[in-house]
């Protein structure tokens, strides 16, 4: 089993013992409080479920039908974890409004106090395990369960520190108050996981991963490479895939093209960066790129060697050839 797969799982099953430890108690104690973090935990489990399948999914080769693999399933899994989200952050705040208006009794508060503490521990530990793993494997699926299982740790905080205090002032209705500050909370919490997602699902590009590229490339220039624009980034799954425009020698012959650009491509795969598929679309020199070229044994220079033009991500993204004034 791979090391997403079985961290998913255990991530499913620590989800489905602490959803029956919080309605345990629940129905000790009937706190809204309680109710709440209970309900995000059916959440957790069902998200989980579908998590575990899109990183199953993710897992295949590519095909025919998917020639960039299967990995923006991910994508559209941690925008069901997070429309979810959203949906018990609704409910909650709707069922504890009517309960602060209508409050009803408590009881057995210290022991469903001690159940949710235990239960928000364990998905702190949980939680930062998953997103240690999705961090190393480049997982937007175990990242955002993580997140969402941290989410969960400080509602359970929140929910501990407000039980102590309904028990030290006896104050009912502040335990309705406390979900519904909660609920806002974890409807924050399913914007933002819904709102990462669909940057994923629209090839928002990934800007750490330019900067990261274009710090290895100025480090590394080759005097061939005349400019880099153009560059954008996408990510399916656990794949990167790299599209950019070099500017070589027009003189140059298509071996020599062919072995610059193979040179780059080594270059990014080997330096430490994402691992990325790279498409390269090699550009002819024009007389305007003399003033920046590094070419001092060129026999067709027209223009005379100024400065060099450091390659930034604000640069290199754009969609043309570096000029002069880029130089000032």
């Amino acid at each position: 089993m791979s090391v997403k797969k079985r961290a998913i799982l255990i991530s499913l099953l620590v989800s489905v013992l602490l959803m029956l430890a919080k309605f345990a108690a629940y129905f000790i104690t009937g706190s809204n409080a309680i109710l709440t973090d209970a309900a995000e935990s059916i959440v957790n489990v069902i998200a989980g479920s579908f998590a575990f399948y899109s990183i199953y999914l993710s897992t295949q080769p590519r095909d025919e039908n998917h020639p960039y693999g299967h990995g923006k399933v991910e994508f559209f899994s941690a925008f069901v974890e997070g429309i979810l989200i959203l949906i018990a952050g609704v409910v909650i705040i709707f069922k504890s409004s009517y309960n602060l208006i209508y409050p009803h009794a408590l009881g057995q508060l210290l022991q469903g106090t001690v159940i949710i503490g235990v239960t928000g521990i364990v998905n702190m530990i949980v939680g930062l395990y998953l997103i240690k793993v999705g961090n190393d494997e480049h997982s937007i699926t175990l990242k955002a369960d993580g997140r969402h299982l941290l989410t969960d740790t400080y509602t359970s905080i929140a929910i501990v520190v407000g039980l102590v205090l309904i028990q030290l002032t006896n104050i009912i209705w502040l335990d309705s108050l406390l979900s519904i500050l909660v609920g806002f909370y974890i409807v924050y919490s399913g914007y933002k996981l819904t709102r990462g997602s669909v940057g994923g699902l629209m090839d928002e590009s990934d800007f750490t991963l330019v900067e990261e590229v274009v710090e290895v490339l100025q480090k590394n220039r080759h005097r061939p490479w005349i400019d880099v624009h153009n560059l954008r980034t996408q990510q399916y799954g656990p794949e990167f895939h790299i599209d950019c425009h070099v500017t070589l020698p027009y003189y140059f012959d298509l071996n020599k093209v062919h072995k610059e650009i193979s040179q780059i491509d080594e270059l990014i795969n080997k330096s430490g960066v994402r691992k990325a598929e790279l498409f390269i679309h090699a550009d002819p020199c024009l007389p305007a790129c003399c003033h920046y070229c590094h070419m001092s044994d060129c026999p067709v220079r027209s223009e005379p060697f100024k400065a060099e033009i450091v390659w930034t991500p604000e640069i290199v993204i754009k969609n043309k050839k570096h000029f002069e004034n880029e130089l000032l």
